[in-house]
């Protein structure tokens, strides 16, 4: 399989699978679409341009068209065989979605063209982050929402994650280096704008079976390593004016 991009890290069998099971659909992107569509200041753009970079087999198009309702509804993956299963299951669901095999550090789409950019569970797998960052800038309208739902190292760093599944691991960040990244590319948000979801995937060591039997509680918020972040960030309507 040739693959869009000389960095792409392929994944392995059980993780392809797993990326279009159920849990994932229902327990991981429905949860975080929700989550971010609660994470806006205010409305969402109306019938919005929305691009979902990193779309894999295209699971999260019925919930974003169900919460965002797109005017054009917009899907780019450097795995050719994963755009072909989005297109069929753009099909399936009766959806006119507009796909382009592309790198996420190298996107082809046009600059200031899209008011909605949706990246979930994709930037852990990128190896030219800061490259990827600069194109999600790029293409969104000024004023426009960046999306960002990712797992933290401490999280992909486990185990068990790391022998179902394969990442590069060199370039695996903490909640606050994702958060300080975003603002050195110049998004903007604040702390209105960011959630740190502990659900009971995404425990570290786990996955809450301890908590769920009652025989642990949860850590509170400032006592535990996120484990995941989601963040509504704006590109500002107006470029920051140089220092003097």
């Amino acid at each position: 399989m040739r693959f869009l991009s000389d960095s792409y890290v392929e994944e392995t069998r059980f993780g392809f699978w797993f990326l279009r099971s159920h849990t994932w659909q229902h327990h991981v992107l429905r949860v975080a679409i929700n989550d971010l569509r609660r994470l806006f200041d205010q409305a969402p753009p109306s019938a919005p341009v929305l691009l979902d970079a990193g779309c894999g087999q295209g699971k999260s198009f019925q919930y974003l068209q169900q919460v965002f309702a797109p005017g054009r509804l917009l899907g780019t993956d450097a795995d050719p065989h994963s755009l072909e299963l989005s297109q069929a299951e753009a099909g399936r669901l009766g959806l006119n979605v507009e796909l382009r095999g592309s790198d996420c550090a190298a996107l082809q789409f046009a600059d200031n063209s899209v008011d909605i950019l949706f990246c979930h569970q994709t930037f852990h797998h990128l190896v030219e982050q800061e490259q990827a960052l600069a194109e999600f800038y790029r293409v969104l309208k000024p004023g426009g929402y960046l999306l960002f739902a990712e797992s933290t190292e401490a999280y992909i760093d486990t185990w068990v994650i790391r022998w179902l599944f394969r990442h590069p691991m060199h370039v695996q960040k903490s909640a606050e280096q994702y958060l300080q990244m975003l603002r050195d590319q110049g998004f903007e948000f604040g702390a209105q704008n960011v959630s740190y979801p502990y659900l009971w995937w995404s425990r570290s060591s786990d996955f809450g079976l301890l908590e769920r039997f009652g025989l642990r509680k949860p850590p509170p918020v400032g006592q535990r390593e996120e484990t995941l972040v989601n963040v509504v960030a704006r590109k500002p309507l107006k470029p920051a004016e140089p220092s003097a």
